[in-house]
């Protein structure tokens, strides 16, 4: 790799190339009537941080590859002060650390409501792009925001209940998120782990089941069983479902805006726990079989009449998002691909499906999943034993 104040000349030079077409990311975010967002394009640029570490990349490996939680991860992205907010603030945040051994450290911050995990990373791919000299992005970004507005007036066609705050057996107060030490772990899954899971399946869903399917069934099963949910409460699965492909939205190829929706499946703690793997992948297929365009439609509508709802995060629910083909391992400002690519932490209640190599160079999936500490020595015991079958 170059000198390091080269490497970092390339970045921040493609970097105000590149939001020359993603003009929009330089701005700032306002709320105007009814908590609606609007991006002030003022062109005040992102937050571009250059620091050196006195650490190796095999000492962030820790022996077991580069997976969250990272150590030092607060010193690898730099909480600027008066960086943080949603309003008023820089919309992106940037870090390039060089390590002792002469590796790079490429860490970003966004803000959500600008961009998913795809359209943040069609943003990365493109400074890669013209830091390796191309002349302009592969892909031309596309804003298109008008596409996605609600409906007048709006006209919800679905219950949406991932917004909704339930109480705990239908009364009184939604149950509290466990307390305690809460504890973040990876666990990565290989294709024969993801296999194993399959092997339990009928044989209408043998062939047929993805390993998205087979995976966030065995997630959200394990999870259950390890925060030891009382028998007759809802439990509950969301999956965060990518939209870009359906016709009837129209959304051009570059749209880099937020195009993705929750959908959700239910069960109660028992019925999940005491059912077969095959019962938890029907109701994974159940929600994926709900996101069509009148369901999109439907949730920009709530997200207006609700004034932006967030969702409604407790003991019960767990949030999957798939980010393995977003394009984070593929990043390549012209010294190779990452060796890690892909969100650098979670919270309690959402996991994510991130795109990497084992030990073996063979494809898998990692899974940084945050429980309190007796519930995760429960959570890494149900994954011993599908490493072990």
């Amino acid at each position: 790799m170059p000198f390091f104040p080269v490497v970092v000349g390339v970045i921040r030079r493609a970097l105000g190339e590149a939001l020359v077409h993603y003009y929009p990311l330089a701005g700032r975010l306002r709320e105007v009537e009814g908590r609606k967002l609007v991006v002030d394009c003022t062109g005040e640029g992102l937050l571009f941080v250059e620091a050196d570490a006195d650490v190796k990349l095999a000492e962030l490996e820790r022996g077991a590859g580069l997976r969250p939680p990272f150590p030092c991860m607060d010193q690898l992205l730099f909480d600027v002060e008066g960086s943080s907010g949603v309003l008023d603030c820089p919309l992106v945040l940037i870090q390039v650390t060089r390590l002792l051994c002469g590796g790079l450290v490429f860490t970003l911050r966004l803000n959500h409501a600008i961009c998913d995990a795809i359209g943040i990373a069609q943003f990365m791919n493109t400074v890669a792009e013209l830091a390796r000299g191309l002349p302009a992005p592969t892909v031309a970004p596309a804003w298109s925001r008008e596409l996605l507005e609600a409906r007048s007036p709006p006209m919800p066609s679905f219950p949406h209940r991932e917004f909704d705050v339930r109480p705990q057996n239908g009364h009184g107060p939604p149950p509290p998120p466990p307390t305690g030490g809460m504890v973040m772990r990876s666990f990565t899954f290989s294709a024969a782990h993801v296999a194993a899971i399959k092997k339990h399946l009928p044989p209408l869903l043998l062939d047929t089941a993805t390993s998205f399917e087979a995976l966030t069934a065995f997630l959200w099963h394990a999870r259950v069983t390890a925060l030891e949910i009382a028998p007759g409460e809802d439990v509950q699965l969301v999956i965060v479902a990518n939209f870009r492909g359906f016709p009837e939205l129209s959304l051009p190829d570059g749209y880099y805006g937020n195009a993705c929706v929750p959908a959700n499946a239910r069960a109660t703690a028992a019925a999940l726990r005491d059912g077969s793997i095959g019962d938890a992948v029907a109701l994974v297929r159940q929600a994926k079989a709900t996101v069509t365009a009148e369901y999109v439609r439907s949730t920009l509508d709530v997200l207006v009449l609700r004034a932006r709802p967030c969702l409604a995060l407790q003991n019960n629910m767990f949030v999957v998002s798939d980010n393995r083909h977003a394009g984070f391992n593929r990043v390549d400002f012209g010294w190779g691909e990452p060796v890690y690519g892909g969100p650098a932490d979670t919270i309690f209640g959402v996991g994510f499906l991130v795109a990497v190599k084992d030990r073996d160079g063979k494809d898998a999936v990692v899974v940084p999943i945050v429980l309190p500490r007796p519930a995760m020595e429960r959570f890494a015991a149900e994954v011993g034993k599908l490493c072990k079958a």
